[in-house]
């Protein structure tokens, strides 16, 4: 066989089930290992960004990492934001990423440029094949670095002669490392802390806040009196009637401040001290009061369910937490199509288990709050914060679960930077349920100019942030790649609309042209 045979059986064997491809002609070799493996399922997605934010999506529900096929480092670089907010949400995920010929590097071709600094700008690791026969040792390392810790970015470099080249050595998959556990230290500082009768938070993020961790933190919570925090955009968030309510911290840094300022302690499970997204004149940066202690359970990359298992039985904390109850009867929305009204209409329809890809950006901030008791589910933010996340996030996060409902909740600005993932949608009948929030403006930067204080705005000035010259017609785009579309300008619409769409097998969007309620 050749090397990209031999590579791609590697892969297969080492649990690797999914590729996001945006090919071109360097992996040709491996495009057509992939098309004879039974074993590997190919997405085509239309732009690199698309094939990065649905391998972080793939990953956030899978927990297992899917790959990605990039051309060259042009490729990699138009993958850039997406793998960025895979970084920072701390999931498996690997990158294959083709390179020139070995012996046609030294002529300068058009497309050469430094791919393995590229890859490095977002991977934990990095390898490079030197040769046929090593190409699928190095995709057998780079499966065994993505699942170091709880996940990470792993991205290998295929020279195109590598895979056209005989292979003739067999390579094995290697064993997956489990993540460390946290020393009896750690479990007896945090519980001394817990003790203390101060003002405590558990500060809880990636696995964390998970179903079964966030059980055991609110039994921690009921025997010592701690609040449950998490961070602003987490990864996955599994909420909802009958699962343990976390409290999210603002994005505003006011409001973070705000929230936070009564607290005399943290203790960070799976998460960093929360600061401020951006600098603003005259704020702080970091959101905890001088007053404030940090204690450190458990970093991202530890077993954070068998910290906080073992943390619980520390305290003796045998009591039931408490849990989101159900909700009565959710009547229908009526009047104005607001955030509100929005959310409202998924608590009422949304199945349990459904799983939610959030960049509803500033539209998400009533809607979070009005669904916390809508039948559970999972909850995928914008991690790392580059926007044009949340379509490809959704496309992944329904590739790895066929058997889930899944809404993408998606501001319209954000939409546009990967709004090709509504073709690969369509293309793979993913059962995804697009909610497109019109209101036909950046809101989030028209709130961000005032906080910043950047002058008196003029009419240049918001027309940089406007979206309304022209119109963008989200149900004529959804069409046109083949995709059923609506447009619900009320409530009661979008209601209606939104109950059909869960009960339809396949790719649905809505445009809903929402009143924005801007927040202060």
């Amino acid at each position: 066989m050749n090397g990209a045979e031999n590579l791609l059986n590697t892969l297969v064997e080492a649990g690797v089930e999914v590729c996001f491809a945006n090919p071109g002609t360097s992996e040709m070799q491996l495009v057509s290992a992939i098309g004879n493996s039974t074993g590997m399922r190919a997405v085509l997605c239309l732009f690199e960004g698309v094939v990065s934010g649905a391998a972080d999506g793939y990953g956030r529900m899978a927990d297992k990492p899917a790959l990605t096929l990039l051309h060259l480092s042009s490729g990699f670089a138009n993958s850039m934001a997406n793998q960025h907010n895979a970084k920072r949400a701390h999931v498996p995920l690997l990158n294959m990423v083709g390179d020139h010929a070995t012996y046609h590097l030294q002529y300068d071709a058009p497309l050469t440029a430094d791919v393995r600094a590229h890859c490095e700008l977002a991977s934990a690791w990095v390898g490079v094949s030197a040769s046929a026969d090593q190409l699928a040792e190095t995709g057998a390392q780079a499966v065994q670095a993505a699942l170091q810790g709880n996940g990470q970015i792993a991205s290998f470099i295929a020279p195109a002669n590598h895979t056209w080249e005989t292979a003739s050595l067999p390579t094995e998959a290697r064993s997956a490392p489990r993540p460390e556990k946290v020393s009896d230290q750690a479990i007896e500082a945090a519980a001394t802390a817990l003790r203390s009768g101060t003002a405590t938070a558990l500060y809880l993020g990636g696995r964390a806040l998970r179903a079964q961790a966030l059980q055991q933190a609110g039994q921690i919570a009921k025997a010592s009196g701690a609040h449950l925090l998490c961070e602003t955009f987490p990864a996955r968030l599994q909420r909802g009637a009958g699962r343990v309510r976390v409290t999210r911290t603002p994005y505003f840094a006011e409001q973070a401040l705000e929230s936070l300022q009564d607290f005399r302690q943290i203790i960070m499970v799976g998460s960093k001290p929360p600061v401020s997204f951006f600098a603003y004149p005259g704020k702080p940066s970091w959101l905890l009061p001088e007053s404030c202690a940090t204690t450190t359970l458990a970093s991202v990359d530890e077993d954070l369910l068998d910290a906080l298992t073992r943390l619980a039985e520390k305290l003796g904390a045998s009591a039931a937490a408490d849990t989101v109850p159900a909700p009565g009867d959710i009547p229908a929305p009526t009047g104005l199509l607001t955030p509100l009204a929005i959310g409202q209409s998924l608590s009422r329809w949304m199945p349990a288990e459904t799983i939610v890809a959030d960049e509803a950006n500033t539209c998400a901030l009533s809607i979070f709050g009005s669904t916390e008791q809508a039948a559970p589910h999972d909850w995928l933010t914008l991690t790392g914060g580059a926007i044009g996340i949340g379509l490809p996030l959704a496309l992944g996060a329904s590739i790895a679960c066929p058997q889930r409902k899944v809404v993408a909740l998606q501001a319209d600005g954000s939409a546009m930077y990967t709004l090709q993932a509504l073709w690969s949608m369509v293309r793979e009948q993913a059962d995804v349920t697009v909610v497109i929030m019109n209101n036909r403006s950046y809101a989030i930067l028209n709130i961000e100019l005032a906080r910043v204080g950047a002058g008196q705005p003029t009419a240049k000035t918001l027309s940089m942030l406007s979206l309304a010259k022209p119109a963008i017609n989200w149900v004529a785009l959804a069409q046109g790649m083949g995709m059923s579309a609506s447009r619900a300008d009320s409530a009661a619409e979008f209601d209606a609309q939104f109950a059909a769409a869960i009960n339809l097998k396949g790719p649905v969007l809505i445009e809903a042209m929402v009143v924005q309620q801007m927040p202060g």
